[in-house]
Formats: C-alpha cells, structure tokens, sequence
C-alpha cells in the first residue's frame, strides 16, 4: 500500500510539473492561430523515409485535399529540442522563448492537432491544465481553511456555536452543489478580466464546499478535546490556542490531506463544467472546459477525435486524485484501528 502510495504521489508531482511548466513544453503559444490549418490532425512521428532509417524523428508537412489534410512527402521537417520560438514566461515571471521540442522553417509539429482556428491542441491542453488544475487546487484551499476554522470552532466550544455552524453545514450540504454554483456564477459579472473570472470562480466553488469538511473536523476535535493529554495540559493553564495548536490540529491533518485529494478533482470538474457552459475562464485564455465548449457541435465532436484530449487529461488526473485519496484513507483506518 506504501508503495502505491509513493507511486501514485509519483505520478501527480510528474503531472503537475508538466503542467507548472507548460511554457517551456509546449512547441507553440496557446492563442496562436493558424488558419491554413484548421482541425489538423495530430502529426504522425517518422524514422524512416525513402533514403532509409534516421536517428533523429521527423515529421511531413500538411496539404490539404478533398478528404481533408494528408501528409506532403515532398517537406520533411526534422524535430529539434531547445528551440527557440513564441514567447512566454516560465513560471509566470522569468521572459524566456526556448521550448523544450521544435521543428524548423514553415513546418508544424501539431502532436494532438489543432483547433478549428489552427490552434496547437497539445500546447492548449497543456496551458489550460495551468487554470483548470489551478483552480481546484485554490478552491480546495479555501473549502479546507475555511471548514477546518469552523470545524475546530464548533467541534472545540460546542453548544450554541456547535449547533449554529452545524446547522449551517447541514443547510449548504442539502443543497444540489452544481445547480447552486451554476446560479451563483450567474448573478457574477460576465464581462470580466480572466484573472478576475478565475479568482470568483475559485472563492465560490471554494465557499460553497466547506461544509463537508467542517463536519469531519468537528467529530475529531470533540473527541480529541476530552483525551486525557489536553484536560491535562488544559489544568497546567494552557490557552486555548496552544491546545488547537499543539494537541488538536495534528489529529486533523490526516483527514484535510485526504479530503484535499478527493475534493481536488471534484473542483476541477466544476471548473470545467463552467468553463463549458461558458460561465467560466473564456477565450482566447485557454482552459480544459472552454477548450470542451467547441464539442457541443456534433459535426466537429464525431469528426475530430483529438479535440478530446482535454476530457483524456481532466479523467486522468481526476482517477489519480482518487487513487491517492482511497491510498490515504485506507492507511488512515490502519492506524487508527
């Protein structure tokens, strides 16, 4: 189980970094258009043409015919790593244009396609993993600080306090989540910048998930406030303080780790499905959910597979998340048993 665990861990830190540096990864900027090739498909690699086997792969150009883009034999484009092309800035701060693959001239390295205005898919799932997975992530924040504050309140003072902020938790529990925030977002401006979108997203799929959290919180710092070792340190004078601090908040970090693992990719998708009923994150910044949008098109969703490969990363990390959140629980119930 350790193993799986360590594995797993192993798997979201690749992920992540990944995606912390989609920048340098990604062969193209996200919002770059290309309009002679709109919904290309993914380039196929080569190591072999008509003069024989190369070491360094390659790819063809693209032409365009009656049944759709083939690839033209006649442009042969090697690929290059640490190339320089479109600007950006790596971590958010430091201006850079080397990327890590490349071809050179008038050739395109499209590995997942491209869009319907030519945009590169794989450099688009890859930025709009930054505010998909980002947004999750900060949402879980504010759902666990938030829950975990109340939690400890009520589980610790109880009474009046305990049944108050209980009874707030059952009354946003009992709510439909999704049909709740799709009413709250919509009350928000629309017409707003995207870091400003992205932070009202964040705080209300955030403060709409706290309850959950506080409810579990509150059993574990009413039971651990009546243990032997806190009255103790409680008749030695200690301030309430030092004993949320010192004595009850070790017993909760284990249940915030693994709630912030389930919780992680059940706010992603709510980031995704606002972004794809368009209350989300909106063009040209590129997200996993406006990236979806396009396929509420039949014609273009049974015709370009490719364009799903937003959905493939969002199931992917979503089932890694879920791996790691069932890991932590189980070793949490061996230690307490």
């Amino acid at each position: 189980m350790r193993f799986k665990t360590k594995l797993l861990v192993a798997a979201l830190v690749v992920v992540h970094f990944v995606l912390l540096f989609a920048g340098f990864i990604a062969p193209y900027d996200p919002a770059e258009q290309n309009r002679v090739l709109p919904y290309a498909p993914p380039s196929r690699l080569h190591f072999r043409d008509a003069s024989g086997f190369h070491l360094r792969p390659f790819v063809y150009g693209l032409k365009l015919d009656l049944d759709g883009f083939t690839e033209d034999k006649n442009q042969v484009f090697p690929i290059h790593i640490f190339v320089r092309a479109s600007r950006y800035k790596l971590l958010g701060f430091f201006e850079t244009n080397w990327h890590l693959l490349g071809v050179s001239g008038s050739g395109r390295l499209v590995l997942l396609g491209t869009d319907g205005f030519g945009r590169d898919e794989f450099s688009r799932v890859l930025h709009g993993g930054q505010i998909s997975v980002a947004a999750g992530i900060v949402a879980t924040f504010d759902a666990l600080l938030v829950g975990m504050m109340l939690g400890m309140l009520a589980g610790y003072y109880g009474g009046w306090v305990d049944e108050s902020l209980m009874g707030a938790a059952e009354l946003f529990l009992s709510l439909p989540w999704l049909y709740f925030l799709l009413g709250v977002r919509a009350f928000l401006p629309l017409h707003v910048s995207p870091a400003r979108t992205f932070l009202l997203l964040t705080c209300v799929i955030g403060l709409i998930g706290w309850a959950r959290p506080a409810r579990l919180v509150r059993g574990i710092v009413a039971s651990a406030r009546s243990r032997n070792h806190v009255l103790a340190a409680r008749g030695f004078g200690a301030s309430d303080f030092y004993l949320l601090r010192r004595h009850i908040f070790p017993e909760i970090y284990g249940v915030l780790l693994t709630q912030a693992t389930v919780l992680i990719p059940r706010y992603i998708a709510a980031e995704v499905a606002l972004s794809f009923l368009g209350l989300g994150v909106n063009e040209p910044v590129a997200s996993w959910g406006n990236m979806l949008s396009t396929l509420q098109q039949y014609s273009v969703l049974v015709s370009y597979a490719w364009l799903l490969a937003p959905a493939c990363a969002l199931v992917v990390t979503s089932v890694i998340y879920s791996l790691l959140a069932d890991c932590l629980h189980s070793q949490l119930k061996f230690q307490s048993s």
